[in-house]
Parts: structure tokens; C-alpha cells; sequence
């Protein structure tokens, strides 16, 4: 049948397409459904509601959610997000509900379950992983206590059941001061540890921690979590906050890669007696290293000492500065002295040896 021009509407989707697209192709609504259940005669569910927050989010636009209907009135609504689905079903009361529930059941289990399945999908390797953590700093005081309203939403049926969802839902952070990594230490923060894939830096796996948590206290807890839910031994690539004698034996049947801290005594002595003549050159120009075979919290492991000869030479340079600027200020200091008069032998040898002192430089 040939439509005429007025039956004809043309609605916008832009990029948003694609989006969707890959929304469809990973099943998140599928597998938000799944995860937090499907009312009945609901209009819209909460899977089709995550899907039209990313494909908003997707939208670089910034607005209110209680303008959300209206952003969704300007593209092609039911083909993004589903058959029936109207801009005025995603209103903010929807959206908080949706919200609320998706905080009950762990955004941290959400992300992962959808990061896995998205990895599966599109053939990304997860033998690697790498774990960091970074601060996001915020303005204003913030309230850290939950609202009950979040569990009387939920619609459970007596108070042992909504006192038993509490307990298993994921306790609030507390926004508050700590290490500022972005240099803000004026400002309140919190905290994101994630674990990304060592195939294309996938984020694989995603938690947040309150503004003062260090990362030492919790990376080991973080890599055996990970990989219990991952069920793959993938190797865990960290910094050297993840090397704590608690941390290495809470992960004692997992293989992890880090680099050994020198507050460690062992390390420091170990960097400062190897002969040079143990030193082989290695597969990259410039980098020599030695393999030691090492035990640290009843472990044993291998440390790899590289030796980098551009940095050598740095410090090298850095070393022959601090030298020659110590022994110009030496001879300046004997210079003044040999001026001065004193009253007898003993306060001329007394003030002699204040110079005799051993001047520690060190090239760092």
C-alpha cells in the first residue's frame, strides 16, 4: 500500500541506533529483567529503563530526571527502547523505583554480570586483568545514611523479610576526605576500584569504597572476589599496594604480577648487593634483569630486579649534581671557617668537626 506524504513521520535517532544496537546484541534487558524480576502490567520494564538511561547517557545531553520524558518525545522512542513503550512511561518515579532495586541487588554484581557477558559476546580474553582504583572529589556535605524508603519500595511482603534484604544489600560509602589522587585534598571524595581487562582495558569489574579507604586494605579482598565470581584464573596485574603479607595470603591460589614495594627490607637489601655481572640483557634495548627466587609471608615467588640504563644515567646525573653542589658548599663553609678566630685549640677543633660530618646524597 502507498502511503501518502501526510501518513509519513519521520522520527530522529541519530547515533542512537548503534547504541541500541549493542544493548540488543549483549541482552542487558534480558538480563536486567532476569536479575530484578518483571511486575505484572507494567507498562515498561526495568530492563527496557536501563537501556533508555544509556542510550540518555549515550545522548550527551544533560538534563533532569524529571525531564526525561521529554528528551525521549524528540527521537524515535519505541524503536530504541521497545513496541509500546511511550516517553511517558520513563518518568521519574519509574526511574527512581528502577533505580532503587537495581541498588538492592549490587550495581557492583549488575556491572559484572553484563561486563562478562559482553566480553563473551565479542571475543575479549580475560587471562589478564588489571586492578587500580582512582578518587572522584565531589562539593557540598553529603548524607550517608540510606533512606528506608528505598527498602519499603521494594514491596516485600512482612518485616522479616525487608529487615533480611537489608542485611544482604550493599552498605553506603561515606563520602569524606582522603589521599586525593586528582589533587583536591580540600575537597570530600569517594572511591572507584575497577579491574579492566588486560585484552583492549575492558572494565570488567567495578565497586566504589568510601573518600579514606586505602587501597592496600582492601586490593586483596578486591582480586579474590573477582575471580570466585569469574571462575577463570585469570593473572592479576596490580601496583604495589596490592603486595601486603595479608593480601598475598588471602590470594595464596591465584596467580597476580606487582611490583614489590622497597619498604620492604628484603627488597631494598636485595636492589642494593646484586653484582653487576648477574645482570642479562633483555628482550627490550636499553633493560637488564636478574630472576630471584624469593619467600615473603611464607610464599615462595619470583622477583624480577630490572635494571633500566636510561634511568641508570638519569640518576647518575642527578647524582654527580648533588655532589658537586655539596662539595662547593663544603669548601665555602672551610673558607668562612679559616676566617674565623677562635679563643683556644679546643673550639677551633670543636668547630672543625661539625664540618668532619658525613653528608648522606642520595640520587632520588
Amino acid at each position: 500500500m502507498k502511503l501518502k506524504p501526510q501518513e509519513i513521520e519521520i522520527q530522529n535517532i541519530d547515533h542512537l541506533g548503534i547504541v541500541a544496537g549493542i544493548i540488543d546484541s549483549i541482552g542487558i534487558v534480558e538480563i536486567i529483567n532476569e536479575l530484578i524480576g518483571v511486575e505484572k502490567d507494567e507498562k515498561v520494564n526495568a530492563g527496557q529503563v536501563v537501556k533508555a538511561m544509556i542510550i540518555n547517557g549515550l545522548g550527551f545531553v544533560s538534563k533532569p530526571l524529571y525531564m526525561f520524558p521529554e528528551y525521549f518525545e524528540t527521537i524515535a522512542c519505541e524503536h530504541l527502547i521497545g513496541t509500546g513503550v511511550k516517553p511517558e512511561y520513563l518518568n521519574d518515579d519509574k526511574l527512581g523505583r528502577v533505580m532503587d532495586k537495581l541498588f538492592i541487588k549490587g550495581l557492583d554484581t549488575i556491572f559484572f554480570i553484563i561486563a562478562v557477558k559482553a566480553a563473551q559476546k565479542f571475543g575479549v580474553s580475560l587471562s589478564t586483568s588489571h586492578l587500580d582504583s582512582s578518587s572522584i572529589h565531589v562539593h557540598g556535605q553529603y548524607n550517608t545514611s540510606l533512606p528506608e524508603v528505598i527498602f519499603e519500595n521494594q514491596k516485600i511482603g512482612n518485616n522479616q523479610e525487608l529487615e533480611e534484604i537489608a542485611v544482604k544489600s550493599p552498605k553506603e560509602i561515606t563520602i569524606t576526605y582522603g589521599y586525593s589522587r586528582d589533587h583536591r585534598p580540600d575537597l570530600k571524595q569517594f572511591i572507584i576500584e575497577m579491574i579492566c581487562s588486560g585484552d583492549g582495558d575492558i572494565p570488567i569489574f567495578l565497586k566504589l569504597a568510601s573518600g579514606n579507604q586505602a587501597d592496600s586494605s582492601c586490593f586483596g579482598q578486591i582480586a579474590v572476589e573477582y575471580h570466585k565470581q569469574l571462575e577463570v584464573n585469570s593473572l592479576m596485574v596490580a601496583d604495589s599496594a596490592l603486595y601486603t603479607e595479608s593480601n598475598l595470603k588471602m590470594m595464596s591460589d591465584l596467580q597476580w604480577l606487582c611490583r614489590v614495594p622497597l619498604s620492604i627490607k628484603a627488597a631494598k637489601s636485595l636492589i642494593s648487593t646484586i653484582p653487576e655481572s648477574e645482570f642479562i640483557d633483555s628482550t627490550i634495548p636499553g633493560y637488564k634483569l636478574v630472576s630471584k627466587t624469593e619467600n615473603y609471608a611464607g610464599i615462595e615467588q619470583r622477583w624480577l630486579v630490572v635494571q633500566s640504563q636510561e634511568r641508570r644515567e638519569s640518576d647518575l646525573r642527578k647524582l654527580t649534581q648533588k655532589i658537586t653542589k655539596a662539595e662547593s658548599k663544603a669548601v665555602l663553609d672551610l673558607k668562612k671557617l679559616s676566617q674565623e678566630r677562635f679563643a683556644c685549640e679546643a673550639d677551633a677543633i670543636k668547630a672543625l668537626s661539625k664540618l668532619s660530618n658525613p653528608v648522606q646524597i642520595s640520587p632520588n
